[in-house]
Formats: C-alpha cells, sequence, structure tokens
C-alpha cells in the first residue's frame, strides 16, 4: 500500500446518506454456500428448501407417564367403582418388541414410547392407584426400585376416550413436507428440527468474518493505566459486539497507532481470515488521519479505498473500498464513539446482513411521537439523535446532547431518532421516524 495522499485530489461531493449505502451494498455479494455440521451452522441462513424424509413423530407414542389401555376396558371407571386391569409389562421409550394389549389388560407406558398393539388410549398415572392396591397415585415408582410395578393390577378410577394421550404419527411434521425454507436463519427451534428429522448437515452461507480495529495512539487498553492525553479503547469493543449482534463472527484487532506502516501492516496480516474490514478513526481532514493517509492512492493491486464526506450528523467522514487480491471490503469509520456506531448501524450493519444472504437487511423504522423539542438540527444533513423508544406509549425521548462523544448517552438508547435533511427543528409532540436498535 503507497500511502501518498494528494490534499487538491479529494473529492468536493457531499453524498447523502441512501446514495453512499446504495453504492456499498451494490459491490456485496453474499458469501458462497457451505456445507457445515449442525452446531456450525447456528445463525448461519439455509440456502435451500428442507424437506421431511420421514413423519415426525415416527410412530403413534404416549404423551405422558401411564398405563396403554383398550376404551371398553375403562368405560365408565370411578375411584369409587375403578376398572381393574392385568399390568402385562413396561413399555419405555425406545422399546422395540412390544406387548399386545388385550381384553382386561393394560401396559404401563412411559412418555414418548410407542404404543403397543391393541392399546387404544393412555391413562395418565394419576388417574390410576399406580399398581399400588391404594388410593390415586401421583407418580410411579422407579423401575430399579419397584420391578413388580410391570406387573400384577392397576386400578383405573376414570374412563378414557380413543386416542386420549397419544401423539399421532406425523401429527408433528408429515413426510414429504417442507420443514424449513430457504433464506431461514438457523436458531435453536430450527436446529432441533434439522436434528429430528435426521439432518446432521445442511448447506447454508457462512456467517461473515468481520475484523474490526481502531486506530490512534492516544488509545490504552481497558484495564490498563491512563498516562496523559490517553483514553481506554472502546470502539473497538462497540464495533465487535455490534458485528456479532448483527449475525457476524468478528474478531477484535484491538488499537492501532497513527503510523501508517503499522496500519498496512496489520491490514494485510487480517486479509487471510476476513470477510468484511471494519475501522474507526483517522477518516477526516486531520494530519494524524491515519487511515486515510494510508489508504488513499492505492495501487490497482492493492486495490481501491475512497474517502467521502456525507450529509448526516454524527459520521460526516467515511470511508469505503475493496482492498487486496480477493478484494475484502472495508468501511472506515470516523472515530468518535456516537459517529462510529451510528455510521456501523446504517452502513456496516447492512453489509454484514448483505453478505449473510438475507433479503431483509435493514433496521426496522417506525413513526414515533417525539416528547420533547429538538433544536438546531442541521440545515442540509440528515441528524440521527439517540432517543428512548416506549413501544407501549408510541413514543420517543431524547437521550444525550448532539455530540458525537457522548458515549454515556448512547448506552441508555434503544433507537435513533431521525430528524430529515430539509427540517431544524421538531416540536414536542412532532411525529418522526425512529430507528429501532434492538
Amino acid at each position: 500500500m503507497s500511502g501518498t495522499t494528494d490534499p487538491t485530489r479529494r473529492p468536493h461531493r457531499v453524498w447523502s446518506v441512501a446514495d453512499h449505502l446504495d453504492d456499498v451494498l451494490a459491490k456485496i455479494r453474499p458469501l458462497d454456500p457451505i456445507e457445515l455440521h449442525l452446531l456450525d451452522a447456528q445463525g448461519c441462513v439455509l440456502v435451500e428448501d428442507v424437506t421431511v424424509p420421514a413423519a415426525l413423530p415416527p410412530f403413534d407414542n404416549s404423551s405422558m407417564d401411564g398405563y396403554a389401555v383398550r376404551v371398553a376396558d375403562v368405560e365408565g371407571a370411578t375411584e369409587e367403582f375403578p376398572a381393574t386391569l392385568t399390568v402385562i409389562g413396561d413399555v419405555a421409550a425406545g422399546s422395540g418388541e412390544l406387548p399386545a394389549v388385550g381384553p382386561g389388560e393394560a401396559a404401563r407406558i412411559m412418555t414418548g414410547a410407542p404404543v403397543p398393539p391393541g392399546a387404544e388410549a393412555v391413562v395418565p398415572v394419576e388417574w390410576t392407584d399406580g399398581g399400588s392396591g391404594g388410593g390415586p397415585a401421583d407418580s410411579m415408582a422407579a423401575r430399579g426400585a419397584s420391578p413388580a410395578g410391570a406387573s400384577g393390577e392397576v386400578r383405573v378410577h376414570r374412563p378414557a376416550a380413543a386416542r386420549a394421550h397419544i401423539r399421532a404419527a406425523g401429527s408433528d411434521v408429515t413426510a414429504g413436507e417442507r420443514a424449513l425454507r430457504a433464506g431461514t436463519v438457523l436458531g435453536p427451534p430450527q436446529i432441533a428440527l434439522l436434528a429430528a428429522i435426521g439432518r446432521g448437515t445442511v448447506r447454508v452461507r457462512p456467517r461473515p468474518r468481520v475484523v474490526v480495529l481502531s486506530t490512534g495512539s492516544e488509545l490504552v487498553q481497558p484495564g490498563e493505566t491512563l498516562g496523559p492525553g490517553q483514553i481506554h479503547d472502546s470502539n473497538s469493543f462497540q464495533l465487535t459486539a455490534a458485528a456479532r449482534d448483527a449475525g457476524a463472527i468478528a474478531y477484535r484487532v484491538g488499537a492501532v497507532a497513527d503510523d501508517p506502516d503499522t496500519l498496512r501492516a496489520t491490514l494485510e496480516d487480517q486479509f487471510i481470515r476476513a470477510d468484511l474490514l471494519v475501522t474507526s478513526g483517522g477518516v477526516s481532514v486531520g494530519a494524524y488521519d491515519v487511515v486515510k493517509e494510508t489508504l488513499t492512492d492505492l495501487s490497482a493491486e492493492e486495490g481501491t479505498v475512497e474517502f467521502r464526506r456525507l450529509a448526516m450528523q454524527p459520521g460526516k467522514p467515511q470511508g469505503f473500498g475493496l482492498l487486496g487480491p480477493d478484494r475484502i471490503p472495508l468501511l472506515a469509520l470516523p472515530g468518535n464513539p456516537v459517529s462510529a456506531y451510528v455510521s456501523f448501524e446504517l452502513f456496516v450493519r447492512p453489509t454484514i446482513r448483505t453478505l449473510m444472504g438475507l433479503p431483509d437487511v435493514h433496521r426496522a423504522t417506525v413513526p414515533a411521537e417525539c416528547t420533547e423539542a429538538v433544536t438546531g438540527s442541521p440545515a442540509g444533513r440528515r441528524q440521527f439523535l439517540r432517543g428512548s423508544y416506549d413501544r407501549d406509549a408510541g413514543t420517543v425521548t431524547p437521550v444525550g446532547g448532539a455530540g458525537s462523544h457522548l458515549i454515556g448517552a448512547l448506552a441508555q438508547a434503544n433507537a435513533l431518532i431521525v430528524v430529515p435533511e430539509d427540517t431544524t427543528e421538531v416540536a414536542a409532540g412532532d411525529s418522526v421516524e425512529v430507528l429501532l436498535l434492538g
């Protein structure tokens, strides 16, 4: 990377938020699909419809611990006049050979066990004496402690309708049915369904690998003592957490000093594991803006990065380009914490979601009544103010001021209030657009 900068060649165009985002996303393509084991596929996007090879459950099974019986044998049963049945054995979950239930007989059955032939219903153990010869039981004795429970007699105190407490084969999903659609994000329930129908692997788009680094010689790792003029590095933690929240596998490199050679070497070291590079700081017009200095005027082999001014507040300076032989996307964000976070939500999060192959890459927006007046919004810029959104009331309240360094207020916000370019003030009670952050 050459790192030479010619200030006279800075573009004068001021980009809108929408134009910058459109330009970024136009150059992003979803990652190629791969086959992954189920747990490795969690959080990934399915690229194929999955059909059910066999019915689930594959056989009629009991939904209760109790006794498998014939309906006629327990008809009219009461606690005063119970039906007395001969217990012919146990049917546990996973049982292979099943006893046939004939007239006047019952099989002790466990939840999930296959219903034996001849049985038409299951009576819960609580509807019986549990084979004790006494009053209603509240549970079965453990098989190891009382092996005789699989024989003898049981008194049933209540009748049961046909197929009572029986889960029918195919009552969950049937063979040939579509279990999951392409485009589904695989969470725990979807992983469970894939496992239940016997799928050990699945074809998905992998979660993007996002490498995050912040720049600034003043930055110190949290937990270390601050020296004169130093601050703790919060951006790399904030952006790494945000990338993970968006669905990525995120790697935090940490803070890089304001030295072009160091930054250049650090970026090149990350090419091997990055689907997306995200930097913060060093993109404005200062003499120590190392990201801009390092990535301006690259050779054709090194890539292309363009630094822009956007009609937004916070987050006016932005950089975007493609680096290295594999043309890895890079989003260079401003260094102020609020600017970095707002920029992430507007530009990086949609990029991550596009790499994942998701159809909807944007945060939800809703109208809300602004409970307080907003004044002094800059004309010609789209302003994003931190806000506390009350979903039940449909209101939003500004949190903190407009300063791009006010990270304390950011931690109290769950939304961004959007003030359009042609609006300089909002009266209390006016309707505003709100970008939801969760």
